[in-house]
């Protein structure tokens, strides 16, 4: 009799810890699994020994095994439903841009016909904010002072004109943003502009595909323009 209590012991445990593919089946899975429990456990029942009968806490301690095997997996299979659907309406969310102008973290931008467009996004409102174009070679051609500002994404326009007056010619310029409070510099992330061109959704999440910018997660998309 030990002997089979072992063997349906091992079956029992093979059963309460399911391998990593077999977590995310289905609700058929599901009952499969606590069929062959109730299957395993009055076999184990029916060849117990009569004079070392099993523990009953043994048993109890079996049971909530299967209860939190199957709580898992219905969490599992329940996570997966709410992530299709979040996805889904991420999708829906990124297709209304099509078309628009968006800010995105970069610090790139590009004048054509005497315009450009970029932006700062500051985490808390600052004194001084200062934005440096630069060109390729990395001089500094126009500063824009915006002196105090709250927190938050603002957009800029760029006219072209440099410091000295001249007009810049058109083509990639980078910039940078410095900003400060009592002294204290502040938290600025420059804000590169493109437009969208299309959606991509994959295993990875919903991507935002920007002129300029690539592939840009949504979450990314610091505003609308």
């Amino acid at each position: 009799m030990t002997t089979i209590n072992n063997t349906v012991s091992s079956d029992l445990l093979a059963t309460m810890n399911p391998s990593s593919s077999s977590t995310a089946s289905s609700t058929s899975s599901v009952d499969d699994t606590q069929n062959r429990f109730l299957t395993l456990l009055v076999s184990q029942l029916q060849n117990q020994d009569p004079l070392n009968p099993m523990d009953n806490s043994e048993v109890t301690s079996q049971m909530a095994q299967l209860s939190t095997v199957t709580g898992i997996n219905q969490l599992n299979s329940t996570l997966s439903a709410l992530m299709g659907s979040y996805q889904s309406s991420e999708s829906v969310q990124a297709a209304s841009m099509i078309g628009h102008g968006v800010l995105a973290p970069g610090s790139e931008m590009t004048l054509s016909s005497g315009q450009a467009v970029m932006g700062i996004d500051l985490a808390s409102a600052a004194d001084s904010v200062k934005v440096d174009i630069m060109d390729g070679s990395g001089k500094v051609v126009h500063s824009i002072n915006l002196g105090k500002q709250d927190a938050g994404v603002q957009a800029l326009a760029w006219d072209g004109t440099t410091d000295s007056g001249a007009a810049a010619a058109d083509g990639n310029y980078t910039f940078k943003v410095t900003a400060t409070s009592a002294g204290q510099s502040v938290d600025a992330t420059a804000l590169s502009y493109g437009q969208v061109g299309s959606i991509t959704t994959n295993s990875s999440g919903v991507k935002v595909n920007v002129g300029g910018l690539g592939a840009v997660d949504l979450s990314d998309i610091r505003q609308i323009i």
